[in-house]
């Protein structure tokens, strides 16, 4: 686990610990936190965040732009990579493969998942990832790719 899944456990059940912890997230990636991301979860295998519906993420129609539902869905599989790439690897995003299925007309759930198979058959690591609007529609869905090696 990393110092980042550290901080998560430490933090996450105390009062506002979510929302500190987000804050902090946020400023690991600078550009994360143009979504102002709420983070739910961060286990090994799994990550969620909630992107909340505000002006700075909207689009010319008003709904989440797609751009910024990507975002979230790269800050929930670093989540899941910090907390599930061993400590003598590491990882990189490779490619992501996304499909927009519906507008995103609320705050966006962003949810990433591996298996224990995909990180044992690496280095090629895929880590399938969705969001869904408040009422559970999926608006996007696809696969981000990860490059897991050892560290040098």
């Amino acid at each position: 686990m990393s110092k980042l899944h550290d901080l998560y456990t430490k933090t996450a059940g105390l009062p506002q610990g979510k929302r500190l912890f987000s804050l902090a997230y946020g400023q690991a990636a600078p550009y994360f936190s143009t979504i102002h991301m709420q983070v739910r979860e961060m286990k090994p295998h799994y990550g969620q965040l909630v992107i909340p519906k505000r002006r700075g993420v909207k689009n010319h129609i008003g709904t989440v732009h797609a751009i910024a539902v990507c975002n979230g869905l790269e800050a929930a599989m670093g989540l899941l990579a910090e907390a599930t790439c061993p400590k003598d690897s590491r990882w990189l995003p490779k490619g992501m493969e996304v499909e927009y299925l519906a507008k995103s007309t609320s705050a966006i759930t962003c949810t990433a998942e591996s298996t224990p198979e995909a990180w044992e058959n690496g280095p090629d690591v895929p880590v399938t990832v969705t969001a869904t609007r408040e009422d559970g529609t999926v608006v996007v869905q696809g696969t981000i790719h990860l490059w897991v090696t050892a560290k040098k």
